[in-house]
């Protein structure tokens, strides 16, 4: 039997709640910290299929490590229920991560009063309530929230308005909660560069213009963000209040 402290999972014994866990930079994330350890709350909204295949993989490895919990993150009443599902099933919460995002264009003189809720509600508000929920639990774990933010909300996407507003938003929200929350809980934030292109697709033109503008030149994957996140959760005892972009140097060279 290995006895090295070294070779021992990092996170076990930790339960992570991650929003959006389903799919693309959410499953990465939700994969590492199972690795690592951890059990894993996968919340999910409309992508139930592959919420359930992740959850069946991750329990192949591990049994009894995966809760599943479908919710719609607009709906405020919902959340503190996320939060008393995880906190059932595995007894304690020591990480929440804020990962889910609504994300398309609003071209001004466009912009819908359903879209600035939306874009708010799940870039934002949700963020805001379901960390308030949550704070209790994570006072008592001495544990971390991670808002996956956006390269954006610190320089504004043409034709994003709205988008872009959210994430600025979450960026102060995740300074203000690390205010807050100090000294038993830590918040911080990471602000993905071009790790995976939209769903809604981009022309080759656009594309290697936007990984032309790393300092890199090259582009990121989900991997990167997710490598992140266990460093916050394992590796930064002392960090809080910051934003740290993975973004292979854009934000600095555009």
């Amino acid at each position: 039997m290995n006895t090295d402290p070294a070779a021992r999972p990092r996170l076990a014994g930790k339960t992570a709640l991650i929003t959006g866990a389903a799919r693309r930079v959410g499953a990465a994330i939700t994969r590492t910290l199972h690795e690592q350890g951890a059990n894993v709350v996968i919340h999910y909204r409309a992508s139930g299929p592959a919420a359930q295949a992740l959850a069946q993989q991750l329990e192949a490895v591990r049994a009894g490590s995966t809760e599943l919990i479908h919710a719609d993150l607009l709906d405020a009443g919902a959340l503190p229920g996320i939060i008393h599902a995880a906190v059932g099933r595995f007894g304690q919460l020591d990480l929440l991560i804020n990962n889910a995002s609504s994300f398309y264009p609003t071209p001004i003189g466009q912009v819908t009063l359903a879209q600035w809720d939306d874009l708010l509600g799940t870039n934002l508000r949700a963020p805001l309530l379901l960390t308030q929920a949550a704070a209790g639990e994570l006072r008592r774990s001495r544990g971390l929230v991670l808002n996956i933010v956006d390269i954006h909300g610190l320089r504004p996407l043409a034709g994003h308005t709205v988008y872009s507003v959210g994430k600025a938003g979450l960026i102060m929200l995740t300074r203000a909660l690390a205010r807050e929350l100090a000294p038993y809980v830590r918040v911080n934030g990471i602000a993905p560069g071009p790790v995976l292109w939209p769903e809604q697709g981009l022309d080759e033109a656009t594309k290697q213009h936007i990984i032309g503008s790393t300092l890199l030149h090259r582009m990121g994957e989900p991997a990167d963000i997710a490598r992140t996140v266990l460093f916050f959760a394992a590796d930064a005892p002392y960090v809080t209040g910051q934003i740290l972009a993975v973004d292979g140097g854009r934000s600095v060279g555009w």
